[in-house]
């Protein structure tokens, strides 16, 4: 399953690194009901994305460091 959730976490890396995006928008995008598809929890889990505040108080999700470094290793 590794191999075909690679794909889709850089793809989810890819779509944060243009901008921090609301929890709730990435909710509505990425979240699956498929138990074999854990692209959310998986770049959790891996430190590859974060929760962050934003100054209105809405929570933000964000690549971190650690993800950049990834998505940039795979993509260039």
């Amino acid at each position: 399953m590794a191999d075909v959730l690679t794909p889709l976490i850089l793809d989810f890396l890819a779509w944060l690194v243009a901008r921090p995006r609301p929890y709730a928008e990435v909710m509505d995008v990425w979240r699956t009901s498929c138990p074999r598809l854990t692209v959310w929890e998986d770049a959790i889990d891996g430190g590859l994305v974060a929760h962050q505040p934003a100054p209105d108080g809405r929570a933000m999700v964000a690549i971190t460091p650690r993800g950049a470094a990834l998505l940039k290793a795979e993509r260039g």
